[in-house]
C-alpha cells in the first residue's frame, strides 16, 4: 500500500525540513524556560517591599473593576442596555453582603448576569 503525503515529508509543507522545525522547537523551548525562570531569583528582594505589598492590597479590586467596566460597556451596546449590568452587580453586592463570601459573590454575579443576557433580555 502506498500512502503519499499531500506535503513534504512527515506532514511539514514543501520547503520546511524537519531539522529545521526540530531546532525551531528547541529555541522555543529553551525561551520558554528561561522567561518563566527569569523572575525567581529577583522574588527575595521584592518580599519585604513596600510597593509590591501597596500592589497586592490593590490590584486585585483594580483589575476586576476594569473587567466590570469593560464587560458593562461593551454587553450594554449589544444586548439589552445597561439594566443587566445593573442589576447584576446589585446582585453580586447583595450576595457578599448576605455571605460575605468572595467565591459566592463571583460565581453568583456571573450566573445571575448570563442569565439576564440569555433568558431575560
Amino acid at each position: 500500500m502506498n500512502h503519499t503525503l499531500a506535503y513534504g515529508d512527515y506532514g511539514l509543507p514543501e520547503g520546511v525540513s524537519l531539522s529545521h522545525t526540530l531546532a525551531m522547537l528547541c529555541v522555543i523551548g529553551v525561551v520558554t524556560v528561561a522567561l518563566r525562570a527569569f523572575p525567581f531569583p529577583f522574588i527575595a528582594r521584592l518580599r519585604g517591599s513596600d510597593f509590591v505589598a501597596h500592589l497586592s492590597r490593590t490590584m486585585p479590586v483594580g483589575v476586576t473593576m476594569v473587567l466590570i467596566v469593560y464587560t458593562a460597556v461593551e454587553t450594554s451596546h449589544d444586548r439589552g442596555g445597561w439594566w443587566p449590568v445593573l442589576v447584576a452587580i446589585a446582585g453580586t453586592c447583595l450576595l457578599h453582603a448576605w455571605r460575605h463570601s468572595v467565591t459566592l459573590s463571583i460565581f453568583g454575579g456571573t450566573a445571575l448576569y448570563v442569565l439576564l443576557l440569555n433568558v431575560v433580555a
